[in-house]
């Protein structure tokens, strides 16, 4: 008997008990209710859906093929459509996330207005945007579900049971968040509360980067400040302790190192003994030797290998690293998170090169075999003119003849239909598939695809419709092609839930509902 069937003969025993005070209760209208809120809590969300996540780690561990993929969403409208489309063209959302980001709750969702990816909006947005996307989500279930209880009310009894089949197998519209909790907003207890926040709301995973709180920059900036080793683990610790307390126990921490283009500290680490981890950070450091009767007023020294280094500190007070060193960093910042309690990686770097990241995730795998990263597919690379001067350093390298080619030029329209830009585009096709099976990439994201594409269709629809197409703007550019395409929101009213507020008039007045579906209502167009 199905989940479905059960909740029908419980509510029907509950008012058998309760007698005639319960003459108006219809046991299947109460089942249905329930049928359509599946997750009653945040917490049954995370706890669901780290299940899911955990289960896609192992079956990529055995088959890298097995990659999953996120985009980027800054409103619960926009997370919901994106699985609504999903599983229209693939009837599943197998492997397939939402990822919420900080630099779009800093632009996007912040009550000062945009933001840059700073940490300067306010903590608990990125809490607030978890249950607003959840909420989206869940109404797209019970929108689904409640159209199929309409078929079914609706159907001859020999198309019955394939409805109920369907009511009984649903796939929901939950799915994994993987949530930017920035560089923690605060110290190691600031992020243990904000993370039970986010686990309240939902978010089963969370992704925390090595940088200094309140010098935190977007990873595609200069002057990144990463932290001491020590003191970004306190932080890893905060958040396992707040999936713990919250029962989430198989919650997923991403730690991100952004040492590949951090070049600075803002802190000289604490060391007890040669070669313990304050000692390796500091071993980064760019240094003078010095001799003690060479040192100024204020100086800070280091004291290793017997000899005075004295730290090269700029007017900011902030120390510099040596040039160069930011892979070797990298390597170590993924081994120790990884070490002490991290479950999932993610390397920062400043251009989508597959043997840059695989050569960083050989090395981890020295130590860690079953290292994995989340990798930002991020839209502040240039794709097209980066993977065109892959072509041509390959084509090059390989020989062939690259005369007609300027490098520094392969992002003009004049290269667009030539043979490298055929080749380049085709790695960029297949990039994640490469990057999952030659760099441990376990899940490609991006960023900020959502705040793009609203971007240019609103500069598209601008365009036609205060131009000389005026109305046609939007009904070529927009509702004919919704039509056309099958989106759903075409039905809007629909989709805002006013079928669903039918159904429950239904239940609760029965004859005397005032119903919005009724002959007059234009949605009956499309």
């Amino acid at each position: 008997m199905s989940q479905y069937q059960d909740d029908i003969k419980a509510v029907a025993g509950l008012k058998e008990q309760q007698g005639a005070a319960w003459n108006a209760i219809n046991p299947e209208s109460a089942a249905r209710m329930r049928a359509q809120n599946k997750f009653k809590t945040g917490l049954d969300i995370a706890k669901y859906t780290a299940k899911i996540m955990r289960a896609d780690m192992a079956a990529y561990d055995l088959d890298p093929s097995k990659y999953t993929q996120s985009l980027g969403c800054w409103h619960g409208f926009i997370g919901q459509q994106k699985m609504i489309s999903i599983k229209k063209h693939f009837n599943s959302t197998d492997r397939r996330y939402l990822y919420l980001s900080g630099w779009m709750v800093a632009a996007l969702r912040s009550e000062f207005g945009p933001l840059p990816d700073q940490s300067m909006h306010e903590k608990t947005a990125v809490s607030a945007l978890i249950k607003e996307l959840y909420t989206f989500l869940r109404q797209a279930d019970a929108r689904e579900l409640g159209g199929l209880f309409r078929q079914l009310d609706a159907a001859p009894a020999a198309e019955k049971a394939a409805i109920q089949s369907k009511i009984d197998n649903h796939i929901t519209h939950v799915v994994p968040i993987i949530a930017d909790i920035d560089a923690g907003f605060g110290n190691a207890e600031a992020t243990y509360l904000l993370a039970k926040q986010f686990i309240e709301a939902g978010a089963c995973c969370i992704q925390i980067e090595n940088q200094v709180s309140d010098e935190k920059q977007c990873g595609h900036q200069d002057g990144k400040v990463t932290v001491p080793h020590e003191d970004f683990l306190a932080k890893i610790r905060a958040i396992r302790y707040a999936f713990l307390e919250l029962g989430v126990d198989d919650g997923i921490i991403v730690a991100r190192t952004d040492s590949l283009g951090a070049g600075l500290t803002k802190q000289i680490a604490v060391t007890n003994e040669p070669g313990d981890l304050g000692d390796q950070y500091n071993a980064f450091l760019d240094c003078d030797e010095v001799s003690a009767d060479a040192l100024g007023n204020g100086d800070v020294i280091i004291k290793r290998d017997g000899k005075l280094l004295r730290p090269k500190r700029l007017p900011s007070n902030l120390f510099q690293f040596r040039a160069g060193s930011g892979e070797a960093r990298c390597v170590l910042d993924c081994i120790t998170s990884l070490q002490n309690g991290a479950d999932l990686l993610w390397i920062e770097t400043e251009k989508p090169h597959i043997s840059q990241i695989g050569g960083m995730v050989s090395e981890i795998r020295k130590v860690i075999p079953n290292a994995k990263l989340v990798y930002n597919n991020s839209p502040s690379f240039n794709w097209t003119l980066n993977f065109r001067q892959q072509a041509y350093d390959a084509m090059k390298a390989a020989g062939q003849d690259v005369s007609n080619y300027e490098r520094s030029q392969l992002m003009s329209i004049e290269y667009d239909e030539t043979v490298l830009a055929k080749v380049a585009d085709e790695k960029i096709r297949t990039f994640q598939a490469d990057a999952a099976r030659e760099a441990g990439i376990f899940h490609h994201l991006i960023t900020l695809p959502t705040y793009h594409t609203a971007a240019l269709s609103t500069d598209n629809l601008a365009k036609e419709y205060f131009g000389d197409q005026g109305m046609l703007g939007y009904v070529a550019g927009v509702q004919r092609k919704e039509i056309r395409q099958g989106i759903a929101c075409v039905k809007h009213q629909n989709m805002s839930g006013s079928d669903i507020g039918d159904d429950h008039k239904d239940y609760f007045s029965g004859e005397a509902a005032l119903k919005a579906a009724g002959k007059d209502n234009t949605m009956n167009q499309f």
